[in-house]
């Protein structure tokens, strides 16, 4: 039996979203993948987007600070234009609800949940990135002005075949919604039977813990939220967990300015040092660890480290990242902290090596280098032997919408 007195990892919640009839309008691409141009081109003619909540600064004058207090009250008011109008609408009993997201193909299948606020600052809910505080400072404005957590957290939990039985079996009944934002389609059905209630609440107990993969400032700012409402024990905030072998991780690539002086010959001679350097007629993807593409002067070369990591090193250390910085981007280019130095530049894998290629060709460039994607089980090691990650070592493919799963503060 459940019991009740029990903080537990994750509980049901009363989810504030979209009239069926409606979801397919308010479904919107998460608030930080897109400028506030974007967004008001994308939610022209559609007073239903969530991006009239997400980023609100889209109804205001477009020389308004998007982080000024006008903004956040914009969006509490469009919060209850929707509550009001029906478009958005609370649920009368609490419950999980399992989200899906299908592209090009690729299928995972997720439990939306409230994540338990002390369960992450017990580090049950593992984080692996360091966060900013003015990021923080907005989704905490954010949070308190709409009186809800709308950003979901994406973070994964390591298999549990009961938890499994119940997402499957509930995932064959007719869906209350879904939405098709681009090339995703987002699916949510409703977990409200009891026993399959108590059966994912005793299987996130069983787990006894979940790892965050996108959303680490969300999290914070959750933690925040909670702490300036301490009379309200047990608070949770928005989570979407998948099962870590269904998650599509792809690699996040760089590109650097220069070659600090040195000629691509040059270059490419030092490189030889520490790696095995082949030119290849194709663009050089990596296809193992410890191998990198590196596309300088109009064609593509191969580096494979010629000494990897020991098997014994620490998790962070056997990042492909963390060999990029440690064997080419510090003693070879002289680039520093990549959370600042305009030297270096960050592409997700879904440009492709294309993107690689635009970069160095068309934009000035110097060099590019393509990585192999962050292996699922290297996150967890790193997040449970609590390291943090290099910044942009991940990139997660789909991205959550907002708008098709809120969880109200009350």
């Amino acid at each position: 039996m459940n019991d009740d007195t029990k903080t537990h990892l994750v509980q049901p919640f009363r989810a504030l979203r979209p009239a069926p009839r409606h979801a397919a309008e308010v479904a919107a691409p998460p608030y930080d993948v897109l400028n506030s141009d974007e967004a008001r081109a994308l939610a022209a003619g559609k007073p239903n987007s969530f991006l009239h909540i997400s980023k609100p600064e889209i109804d205001l004058p477009e020389d308004t600070d998007a982080h000024a207090p006008e903004v956040y009250a914009k969006g509490a008011e469009n919060m209850a234009r929707m509550i009001s109008d029906g478009v958005l609408r609370r649920d009368e009993r609490p419950s999980y609800y399992i989200y899906r997201v299908e592209t090009h193909g690729h299928v995972q299948t997720g439990l939306a949940a409230g994540g338990s606020v002390a369960a992450y600052e017990a580090n049950l809910i593992r984080k692996h990135e360091l966060t900013r505080p003015d990021k923080e400072d907005d989704r905490v404005a954010q949070i308190e002005a709409v009186g809800a957590h709308t950003g979901p957290v994406f973070t994964v939990h390591k298999p549990d075949a009961a938890l499994a039985k119940i997402m499957k079996r509930g995932a064959a009944a007719t869906p209350d919604y879904s939405a098709q934002l681009g090339d995703v389609r987002h699916t949510v059905w409703t977990i409200d039977q009891r026993a399959d209630i108590a059966g994912v609440t005793e299987a996130f107990d069983r787990l006894g813990v979940i790892y965050i993969a996108d959303g680490h400032h969300r999290s914070a700012a959750a933690g925040r939220v909670a702490a300036a409402r301490p009379g309200e024990p047990d608070q949770h905030f928005l989570i979407v967990s998948f099962p870590a072998e269904d998650v599509q991780i792809l690699d996040y690539n760089r590109v650097v300015r220069d070659l600090g002086g040195m000629t691509p010959a040059e270059f490419l001679g030092k490189l030889g040092d520490a790696f095995d350097v082949t030119a290849s007629q194709a663009p050089a993807k990596p296809s193992q660890p410890s191998s990198f593409g590196l596309y300088l002067d109009g064609g593509w070369h191969q580096l494979r480290l010629k000494s990897p990591p020991a098997a014994d090193a620490a998790p962070v250390e056997r990042l492909d990242v963390s060999i990029l910085t440690a064997e080419i981007l510090v003693p070879l280019l002289g680039i520093g902290d990549p959370r600042t130095d305009p030297r270096i530049d960050f592409i997700g894998g879904s440009r492709g090596m294309a993107g690689l290629e635009k970069r160095v060709d068309s934009e000035g460039w110097a060099a590019a280098f393509a990585l192999y994607p962050t292996a699922m089980d290297d996150l967890i090691a790193v997040a449970d032997a609590s390291q943090i990650m290099p910044p942009k070592t991940t990139w997660f493919e789909p991205k959550l919408a907002d708008g098709m799963i809120s969880l109200a503060l009350d």
